[in-house]
């Protein structure tokens, strides 16, 4: 068995531990079990313990979202019904697994785990706007990133405590977050854009690199 066959098989023998043992090497152990293989070997699939695991479920969830809306017509949509959409697959898709996501969170919120949460949560908010038909360079790409990347983890927040039928009350706040994010993003995008226009002085020392200009606004000027 090569190894992203291991890791796909303890990845789903794992979620229904979850609820009981949390993201833990006592339910790496149990999924070993219950998939037929041995314990050396799933930790060699998953050296980097509990957060690679969830690493590899925001990944996995993220490639299934993709997977299912290329049969969704996105291009025939508005813009802020593509992002909607996709916002939304992907809840549907974790469904079945609101405790492992709950639990997935509470592990991301402790300390140390910033960097791990901020890596998922940009992987995912970047696979929807790709899906969206979004190419974007300039300054743009990161304020549509930043600013989805509020609308998803407020959504998911709500979601996981949302006992409405189908989920009507998360679509609904879905929908009002999208549009305070469109209100919002031209005077994000807006603000962005001068900030990139500052003299390069203010860029040196304390606040870093000034961000690079994409080719075309350069070669406008």
């Amino acid at each position: 068995m090569d190894m992203d066959t291991t890791r796909g098989k303890i990845l789903e023998a794992i979620l229904p531990h979850i609820a009981f043992d949390g993201w833990t090497h006592t339910a790496l152990r149990a999924a070993a079990a219950d998939a037929g293989i041995d314990e050396i070997q799933a930790r060699n699939a998953f050296p980097g313990g509990p957060g690679e695991l969830i690493e590899a479920f925001s990944e996995d969830t993220d490639r299934r979202m993709l997977a299912k809306l290329e049969g969704c017509g996105l291009a025939k949509m508005r813009l802020r019904d593509r992002i909607t959409t996709g916002v939304r697959v992907r809840l549907e898709l974790l469904a079945p697994h609101r405790e492992a996501v709950g639990r997935g969170l509470s592990f991301l919120a402790l300390p140390g785990h910033a960097p791990l949460a901020a890596k998922c949560l940009y992987r995912s908010v970047d696979a929807i706007w790709r899906a969206a038909g979004d190419t974007s360079t300039d300054y743009n790409y990161y304020s549509k990133r930043l600013l989805l990347a509020g609308v998803y983890s407020s959504t998911v927040l709500f979601w996981l405590n949302d006992r409405s039928e189908d989920q009507a009350e998360t679509w609904n706040f879905l929908d009002r977050r999208i549009e305070n994010a469109l209100r919002l993003g031209g005077t994000f995008a807006n603000f962005t854009g001068k900030l990139l226009d500052l003299p390069d002085r203010f860029f040196e020392g304390g606040l870093g690199r000034r961000p690079r200009r994409h080719w075309r606004q350069a070669a406008s000027r």
